[in-house]
């Protein structure tokens, strides 16, 4: 399974159906005639007679046209199937359905099927005495000498031009004229790095990327070899006749698989490379015209005349229409980024700093066995991470950046150094701790009470408790012991039982290990509690030789 479809001869159905669920539009209820109506359509309602409106052609290129049914454009679309225009008398269908004594006005794209379809159509309605209407849209600039340039992406502004004018009450002449006018203004041109998969095919017989493509998988003008977005904007323009003179309106279309974040980067190219000053209206990025998942864009302009953005900004009751934006020159604000005391400006203390360096070795001298417990339950970096760590400690010792004399200004310092020197969650959650418990220290509180606060946040954030196979296995015993009063010595016995339990925990709750099969963790400490419990054990000895 490559695609979330069902069988391929329900396609067509089942996504006007899933558009009939939420939108304000009634289906055709039979199946040689797949038509979506407005449901609030009445054509002459009041003494006020409408014009209706009326496109489509075959299905793939979602979310036109049925998505642009509704209030100030279409009033109903004729799907076919997948690339394939709709039969005559499903057109005709659709025409009886909606036209009233206003006529009806037919917007058609410029491919052979659905000029004939419609077409003949037309002349069918004309003959049961409908007013009948047609305009052809031919925006491809792709194929210059081509005696019939397909219709893309710029069918939809003549859709909304054409339906502005129909919900302010225009006949059917000014309407088909409005229309006309769009239509011979448009210019579209698209580049796709693959073409569309058919449904019920898996891969697609062609991929190499093309500019100048067609949206039914026609082969483009030229294989090209952009080496960027920018690079593909720039060939699109050129081919587009690259104005430089304003101002346009610029409709940048997803053909269907290009990522958002892909679209974004090519509204700005587009943008930058036609000038802010020379857009007046951007329309998308957005999945407007589609061709199934053709990973590809393309670009349509009109001229940006009074009357054109009056029409385009008129409010729309349609699902896929895009909100028309007003472009202008990028707004940049500066940050205020945190703001603390240089680092090292309180009292020292060269007792707590011999400690402290003493700690600090410790662990960067054990960063190959953690490394190696690691490797075995994690991704084998332990070890490196708490030695950054260490070195950096030693290293803001030596510069004498640590206020090892105010226990406070001391925790605050090692949460900054922690977090910006140590890689990975043990970095923040180690920051956490030390910054949580500098603000205990704050209020007075002794080292064991600040720490248990600081366990608490860990906790919070982390999401871990303690026998969830983490450091918290060794710290939360070892402080709860001193907490009780009992000697750095006693503490130490504490982390280690609990550094050892954490040995024959076979499932881990947080971190990587938690990602790890339960018989590869039997019988390995925990990196992070090991590590926990030589620094206990580092601070024991240091107690003992005092």
């Amino acid at each position: 399974m490559h695609h979330f479809y069902n069988a391929s001869e329900h396609l067509v159905s089942e996504l006007l159906e899933g558009l009939a669920m939420t939108a304000n539009v009634t289906l055709s209820d039979h199946r040689d005639a797949r038509i979506v109506m407005r449901a609030d359509w009445q054509p002459d309602r009041e003494g006020r007679q409408q014009v209706a409106l009326i496109s489509g052609g075959g299905s793939g290129h979602e979310p036109a046209h049925a998505g642009f049914v509704g209030r100030g454009m279409l009033t109903a679309a004729v799907a076919g199937d997948v690339f394939a225009s709709p039969g005559v008398e499903a057109i005709l269908a659709g025409i009886r359905a909606c036209c009233g004594a206003a006529g009806c006005l037919l917007i058609i794209k410029n491919y052979t099927g659905d000029r004939l379809n419609f077409g003949l159509a037309a002349e069918r309605a004309r003959e049961e005495g409908f007013q009948v209407e047609t305009v052809i849209v031919a925006d491809d600039v792709a194929l210059p000498e081509a005696p019939q340039p397909r219709g893309l992406a710029g069918t939809l502004l003549v859709h909304k031009m054409a339906g502005f004018c129909t919900e302010r009450g225009d006949d059917l002449e000014t309407v088909h004229q409005a229309a006309r006018d769009m239509a011979t203004r448009v210019r579209s041109m698209g580049m796709a790095l693959s073409s569309a998969t058919l449904p019920g095919q898996e891969t697609s017989s062609r991929k190499t990327p093309e500019l100048g493509l067609g949206i039914h998988n026609e082969p483009g003008v030229r294989q090209v070899t952009p080496d960027s977005a920018d690079d593909a904007v720039t060939q699109v323009l050129e081919a587009l006749g690259r104005p430089d003179d304003g101002p346009w309106v610029a409709l940048l279309n997803n053909l269907g698989g290009c990522a958002p974040q892909e679209m974004q980067i090519l509204k700005r190219a587009c943008l930058e490379q036609l000038g802010l000053a020379n857009v007046a209206l951007m329309m998308g990025p957005a999945a407007l015209m589609t061709s199934l998942d053709m990973h590809g864009f393309s670009i349509t302009l009109a001229p940006a005349d009074e009357a054109t953005l009056e029409a385009l900004l008129a409010p729309v009751e349609v699902p896929a229409w895009p909100t028309p934006q007003k472009v202008h020159e990028i707004e940049t604000f500066s940050p205020r980024f945190s703001q603390r005391p240089s680092p090292g400006e309180g009292r020292h203390d060269e007792t707590r700093s011999h400690l402290i360096a003493h700690l600090a070795t410790t662990l960067k001298d054990s960063e190959k066995a953690l490394d190696e417990l690691d490797a075995r339950v994690g991704d084998g970096d332990a070890g490196a991470t708490f030695a950054a760590g260490a070195r950096a400690v030693l290293k803001a010792l030596d510069e004498g950046h640590l206020s090892t004399g105010e226990d406070a200004r001391l925790a605050s310092e090692l949460g900054h150094l922690f977090a910006t020197a140590m890689g990975g969650s043990s970095g923040v959650l180690l920051s956490i701790l030390m910054t949580s418990a500098a603000q205990r220290l704050e209020d007075d509180a002794d080292w064991p009470d600040a720490l248990q606060a600081g366990i608490e946040r860990m906790q919070h954030y982390g999401g871990a408790q303690q026998g969830d196979r983490t450091m918290l296995d060794a710290l939360i015993p070892a402080i709860e012991t001193l907490a009780d009063g009992q000697n750095p010595e006693a503490a130490a016995q504490s982390a280690r039982s609990g550094a050892d339990d954490t040995a024959s925990m076979r499932k881990a709750g947080a971190g990587r290990s938690s990602l790890v099969p339960e018989q590869a963790l039997e019988g390995v400490v925990d990196p992070g509690a090991e590590a926990v419990a030589r620094l206990f054990e580092a601070l024991a000895g240091h107690d003992r030789q005092r």
